[in-house]
């Protein structure tokens, strides 16, 4: 009854821990802090030097001594310090609360999500790096259940529903049903991996090296599942892998298409496998609500049409797709009864 009595006052705090963009909102506005999940250490000092946006602009450009990292890869904590420092840098910066006694009370609930493949390990760190930021108590909700909660699903109906959230670096693909995930698949293909894709693709066909920031900026800009606009001209620079020489040329918006259907022909394999394995009773759902893709990768163009194509079943873009994550949570934030159904995990901080 404290906690919920506390919770009017207190600027409680939804994050979105993802492994390309971390998204924050604080409970009360709608504004959303989206930013990419990198940091800038001095490796010599430890210091922090950037967070997010400003990070993201060094990579590729640092000495030696500074290094640009993406604490998360795969869906998967790669650097626990990194990681703290990240959570400590968004909530500091969210909360801006003077230190006094009874701003001391109110320090903020933080509900935090987390891919499914986060170990116990991973979780305790998380919740280790809310804690030395100055988090009241720590929830830690899964994406998919999120994601299904901001796209506006009926997660506690019998009705079954599907969804994809295709982030930096998973896939997820749950089954919900009675408020609660019934099957759940985690892949470890996704953002990242068009990104390779398509450094790998202009690498093969043009003998030109481009870096991940180029190859990501062409994906969120040019991207389509479906080949179209052939006329369109994209023009790229990087090292020429025969001269060494910097060099730049032109490729076109099918070609970006065709770099990254192999990505694409994987999600769309583990997905089959997932809607083979869905009950009769709820495969039925599916075919009359569709499947609902959210995240990042679920903005590429014609995605929706493409996966429809493919498995015979219809696809949707849920609403709020790229934030429906961070949606789910502040969603969750106003309701202690969905906060304490959904967690995976909780801790009163003292």
């Amino acid at each position: 009854m404290l906690d919920n009595f506390l919770a009017r006052f207190s600027k409680d705090i939804a994050i979105d821990l993802g492994t390309a963009n971390i998204r924050v909102l604080i409970k009360g506005k709608k504004d959303i802090i989206k930013e990419p999940s990198i940091i800038a250490i001095n490796s010599t000092t430890g210091k922090v030097l950037s967070v997010g946006n400003d990070a993201r602009k060094m990579i590729g450009r640092t000495p030696s001594n500074i290094k640009a990292v993406q604490p998360l890869k795969n869906g998967v904590i790669s650097d626990f310090n990194a990681t703290e420092a990240l959570i400590r840098y968004f909530i500091n910066k969210t909360s801006n609360v003077k230190s006094t006694v009874f701003n001391r009370i109110l320090k903020p609930r933080v509900v935090i999500g987390v891919p499914t493949t986060i170990t116990e390990v991973e979780i305790n760190s998380v919740i280790d790096s809310a804690k030395s930021a100055g988090a009241r108590k720590v929830y830690i909700v899964e994406e998919p259940m999120a994601a299904a909660i901001g796209a506006g699903l009926e997660v506690d109906s019998a009705t079954g529903n599907m969804i994809v959230d295709i982030g930096g670096g998973t896939t997820d693909i749950a089954l919900i049903s009675l408020g609660g995930i019934v099957k759940d698949n985690t892949i470890r293909i996704a953002g990242d991996e068009m990104d390779l894709a398509i450094v790998d693709y202009i690498k093969n066909k043009y003998n030109l090296l481009i870096g991940l920031k180029q190859a990501e900026d062409i994906k969120i800009k040019h991207a389509s599942a479906l080949s179209k606009n052939p006329d369109k001209q994209i023009e790229i620079s990087g090292q020429d892998l025969i001269s060494g020489l910097p060099k730049s040329t032109k490729i076109s918006k099918p070609e970006v298409t065709e770099a990254l259907l192999p990505v694409l022909e994987k999600i769309a394999t583990s997905l089959k496998e997932a809607i083979e394995s869905v009950p009769p009773e709820i495969l039925s759902d599916l075919i009359n609500n569709g499947v609902f893709l959210s995240g990042g990768g679920a903005l590429i163009e014609d995605i929706d049409k493409y996966f429809s194509q493919k498995l015979k079943v219809p696809f949707k873009i849920s609403q709020n797709a790229s934030i429906s994550v961070a949606v789910g949570i502040s969603k969750m934030m106003d309701r202690v009864d969905l906060l304490e159904k959904h967690q995976v995990k909780d801790l009163i901080l003292k």
